[in-house]
């Protein structure tokens, strides 16, 4: 399921408090964000509609969680990135990790780490 950056920002919010309302959730939201109410309520509606939040009613409060789960999401968001960045490749996605600067000495030598047991488990 693709997210859309604002909606990543509603789920990442959802993820951390749930159940939670509307308004509970734009007390989590950063603040740069600066959204109406209705906005959230539109977005939360949109969601619901893609079946990545559930919604009950608690009176005449709407209360929503999340039903995609954070790790599908991501999921979804990495093959997405690799098909569009990487054409598809898993190589060039990690050369490109492991030579930018930003990585540091000891990222680098987790990733180094992950690689090296996963294929070790594939043995």
């Amino acid at each position: 399921m693709k997210l859309s950056n604002a909606e990543w920002q509603i789920m990442n919010a959802l993820w951390a408090h749930h159940p939670a309302t509307a308004r509970q959730l734009a007390g989590q939201l950063p603040q740069e964000t600066k959204w109406a109410y209705t906005t959230i309520k539109t977005m939360l509606t949109r969601l619901v509609e893609k079946g990545a939040v559930g919604e009950h009613k608690q009176g005449n409060t709407s209360v929503y969680e999340p039903l995609l789960e954070r790790k599908n999401a991501r999921g979804s968001a990495i093959r997405t990135l690799i098909d569009q960045a990487f054409e598809g490749g898993l190589a060039p996605m990690l050369s490109f990790l492991m030579e930018d600067n930003r990585l540091s000495k000891s990222e680098r030598k987790v990733l180094k780490e992950m690689l090296d047991k996963n294929e070790t488990n594939k043995e």
